[in-house]
């Protein structure tokens, strides 16, 4: 493993030509490809500013005493959709405010609504870098065709973006645990009942710095989850693969029964095996010895089941790219997870996405069983390392890195 750690110091260089190696999603069709067309999209060119008014702005918590989600920029950008005027109207950058909807809003009724999560972090020379938005513009506009709703050119919103944090780039934290949470949310606006498309939306970004996704320290003690097969978060031909508002709320119920069982996540299941599919929302890895002695990283594949996690994506690439050890994207059950924990192969299992970035697991309820994870027994754990690895691009250890944009 230092042997490892040392190939990664050594070949920043290596990392800093890293390319997509990785299938990224496959929910995006050749017939979805076709749908995204960029030439109606808004123009970041046509971006207005509205600044916040000295009394508007508000005060900027401790960084000690970020949570996620609760505190918020002083500035948010709003771009309205509208097929009578010939589509997306002009971006604009206003003050932080309420947004004003009719009661018969289809996002409200329907939930034809959509949203993205990922991040902004102040480096180590004090420039704040973006990591990897291109995909999350990808997968918002696969989640907008599912969803009947506009799409767009995923690099104009990327520019409105950039000059969003520029704006309320004091509200970046100067810290190494903290970042900026960026949310852009797409929702249909129309104001009439009957399921239908909406042809008028709401696309708008909103900006919070945040600390540590879960509390009490998880990242030290691991993660327990609660793995329930009466539960189900996505199926085939639906949409686990599209971030989606409606594929959340009926995790709500789940995640509380888990809390009431003292457990912090739920560990989702599906099928006749109880395949492994996330974790929260969290895509799951597994480290393991397989049957050849061999070391192996393995995840579940992009079969609609999951989402397809930009964090998820990274891991891939990074493991593929330092081979030292097997990489493989395929289906693991419970049964396989139960069978390596008693054979003593099973190494690590951790959650990964955009808020948490990388979390270790240690505990499974599943069955009436406890199941222990022995992740965090490891000399020297590879969640470790691709959380190192992860933190030293987006914080600008490694610089120019192709996946850190950096804001002008």
């Amino acid at each position: 493993m230092q042997y490892i750690k040392r190939t990664i110091l050594v070949r920043s260089g290596l990392l800093n030509q890293l390319r997509l190696n990785v299938r990224w999603s496959s929910s995006l069709k050749i017939r979805d490809k076709e749908s995204i067309q960029p030439e109606r999209s808004f123009k970041s060119s046509d971006l207005s500013v509205r600044l916040a008014a000295p009394h508007q702005l508000q005060p900027k918590p401790d960084v000690s005493a970020l949570t996620f989600g609760k505190y918020f920029t002083d500035h948010m950008l709003k771009v309205f959709y509208y097929e009578s005027l010939g589509g997306w109207q002009a971006p604009e950058i206003t003050p932080f405010e309420n947004l004003v909807l009719h009661p018969a809003a289809k996002v409200l009724h329907y939930a034809v609504e959509l949203f993205e999560g990922m991040k902004a972090y102040r480096g180590i020379d004090g420039k704040i870098r973006i990591f990897r938005p291109e995909l999350n513009m990808e997968r918002m506009n696969t989640s907008a065709i599912r969803s009947g709703l506009p799409t767009f050119n995923g690099n104009e919103l990327i520019k409105c973006l950039n000059r969003l944090i520029s704006i309320d780039q004091e509200w970046v934290p100067h810290s190494e645990a903290s970042s900026l949470y960026i949310r852009p949310t797409l929702i249909g606006i129309d104001p009439t009942l009957g399921v239908a498309a909406s042809d008028s939306a709401l696309l708008y970004v909103i900006l919070c710095p945040v600390g540590t996704y879960f509390k009490n320290s998880s990242k030290e003690v691991g993660v327990s989850l609660l793995a329930d097969p009466r539960y189900t978060r996505a199926w085939p031909g639906g949409c686990g693969d599209r971030k989606m508002g409606s594929n959340y709320a009926p995790t709500i119920h789940v995640q509380r029964e888990a809390a009431e069982k003292g457990l912090q996540q739920v560990l989702w299941l599906y099928g006749y095996d109880n395949q492994l599919t996330e974790v929260g929302t969290m895509n799951i890895f597994m480290f393991y010895l397989n049957e050849n002695g061999e070391r192996e990283l393995v995840t579940p594949p992009l079969n609609g089941l999951i989402l397809p996690g930009v964090t998820r994506n990274s891991i891939l690439a990074l493991g593929r790219e330092l081979k030292q050890f097997k990489v493989s994207e395929r289906k693991i059950t419970m049964d396989e997870v139960h069978r390596l924990i008693l054979e003593n192969r099973l190494l690590e299992l951790f959650g990964a996405g955009t808020a948490c970035i990388v979390s270790p697991i240690s505990f499974i309820d599943y069955a009436g069983q406890g199941l222990h994870i022995p992740t965090l027994e490891q000399p020297e754990p590879i969640y470790k390392m691709f959380l190192k690895c992860l933190s030293d691009i987006q914080y600008g250890y490694i610089t120019d890195h192709p996946w850190a944009l950096p804001i002008d």
